[in-house]
């Protein structure tokens, strides 16, 4: 694949800086590989500490006039971009899917939903309602305004190159902030595929900056430690997110910070199995499993566990993997060979700890998929609580079924993890199910469902998942400020 399978192959490669593309400064450039061939798309400016506070210039520059723009122009410009990104969603999905790998109906499904952070957040911006109030003693009144935090870093991964953008710039601009995205090096092309519908949208220069860079440690953390930079907002590992608190605390920095997940997945023997396996799929297989609220640990009770994990592996089984792009795929590569090289180890590890691969439990054999990062679907049965594979992320198409016999222990496996992102349930019966979702340690909870994900719902964890909210009208809450007044009439 290539980028000619584009109706428009002329990307923006260069850093958006300032409202131009620009080169980076020490000339610097970095390959973009196709995940379905191994073979490089294009390369891409690698971004330097010097470009990044050219970046914090330029957003610094443009801030003051960009919070005193009305809400309602911010709308807008917003609304415009969503009405750009969905005329121009077949390009965009095959792009991701070309520098992602994803299938292209996943490609598809994740345009869709980036495209309506920019709808919620142009309805947002009008909404950042302040307060009036009376003191209780009498003695004067309360007045309490919302303010934009100010310029923002946002650091995105590779796994939603849309989506985490416009989770993040939708309501940084809608509550009045200059940005500079930092997206990951292996999917930089989308991010930038955003600025340049962003400046047709009309997001007036140096508002929205975008900065791929490989050196990714050094550029971030020289603008964590430039006074003006206000607001840092990261998705990825808990690893990398601990390091950037870490740093955002020189400068005391307001930080939102949504890391990993391993999300368990229950079944209880009451519930709808047809729908329980329909769920499951959705919640490991959306984006080949790549996705930090993709399910991780499947708890089963033990009188359908193995009717269960039968279906499952039918169903996995089933699935046509192969390049994205090409018609009919439905699981494409993983991101690159590291990611690769993860999951197999995860599944030797459990395998040769006694579980049983059911489908899949290594790389395909088939020699058509030899140059590509390809690993296929699993399903691993028999695997004990307390397994290394349970206790982190995936990130990729392996399902790994442990067996339960009461309500309590499953709640109490569930919460066993330093993570508490999202979790699912499948019952029949409804009082257990809200039961065991207030029970479970997560921020979110799938009941008899298996996506979870809605621009207007607020997306964060509890424990080491992350701190803060993004989605709903939680979303914009992170980018502002609230400012007390006491009045006195």
């Amino acid at each position: 694949m290539s980028l000619d399978k584009l109706s428009n192959p002329d990307l923006l490669t260069d850093l958006w800086i300032g409202g131009k593309a620009v080169p980076a400064s020490e000339g610097g450039r970095f390959d973009v590989l196709d995940p379905a061939t191994g073979q490089v798309l294009t390369t891409v400016a690698d971004g330097s500490v010097e470009d990044a506070l050219a970046a914090v210039d330029a957003a610094d520059g443009a801030a003051a006039a960009w919070a005193a723009t009305s809400p309602r122009e911010r709308a807008e410009i917003l609304r415009r971009a969503w009405e750009l990104m969905t005329e121009q969603a077949e390009d965009l999905a095959k792009l991701v899917t070309l520098e992602n790998g994803k299938a292209l109906v996943d490609a598809k499904g994740e345009v869709a939903y980036a495209a309506e952070f920019f709808r919620w957040y142009s309805e947002e911006a009008v909404r950042a309602v302040g307060q009036l109030m009376t003191a209780p003693s009498g003695a004067n009144k309360i007045m309490v305004l919302q303010q934009p935090v100010g310029i923002c870093v946002l650091v995105t991964p590779w796994n939603f190159p849309a989506a985490m953008a416009t989770r993040k710039i939708g309501p940084a601009l809608a509550a009045g902030c200059t940005v500079v995205l930092k997206p990951a090096s292996d999917t930089p092309l989308t991010a930038l595929a955003m600025a340049r519908i962003l400046d047709e949208a009309g997001v007036p220069a140096g508002v929205v900056n975008v900065l791929p860079a490989r050196r990714s440690g050094a550029v971030v953390s020289a603008m964590l430690h430039d006074p003006r930079v206000r607001k840092l907002s990261f998705t990825g590992s808990t690893e990398v997110g601990r390091v950037l608190l870490k740093e955002a605390a020189d400068q005391v920095i307001n930080c939102s910070m949504e890391l990993g997940g391993n999300a368990p997945f229950l079944v209880f023997a009451d519930a709808d199995l047809d729908a329980a396996v329909e769920g499951a799929m959705v919640a490991k297989m959306r984006n080949g499993g790549e996705a930090c609220t993709a399910a991780n640990r499947f708890y089963v009770e033990g009188s359908i566990a193995e009717e269960f994990g039968r279906r499952l592996a039918e169903r996995m089984q089933a699935l046509h993997m192969g390049p994205g792009l090409d018609d009919g795929v439905q699981l494409g590569p993983l991101v690159n060979p590291d990611a690769v090289d993860k999951v197999d180890e995860l599944v030797r590890g459990a395998v040769d700890a006694g579980a049983e691969a059911v489908v899949g439990g290594r790389r395909p054999a088939d020699e058509k998929y030899s140059a590509g990062f390809y690993y296929e679907p699993t399903v691993l049965l028999g695997v004990e609580p307390g397994s290394p594979i349970l206790d982190e992320e995936i990130f990729g198409p392996v399902a790994p079924i442990v067996t339960f016999d009461d309500e309590d222990v499953a709640i109490r496996l569930a919460n066993a993890s330093e993570f508490g992102l999202v979790s699912y349930v499948y019952t029949g019966d409804l009082a257990r199910g809200l039961r065991v979702s207030e029970a479970l340690d997560s921020g979110m909870v799938g009941l008899n469902r298996g996506l979870v994900s809605d621009p207007a719902a607020p997306f964060g964890g509890t424990k080491q998942s992350g701190i803060g909210r993004e989605g709903g009208h939680d979303g914009m809450l992170d980018y502002l400020e609230s400012k007390y007044i006491a009045v006195d009439w």
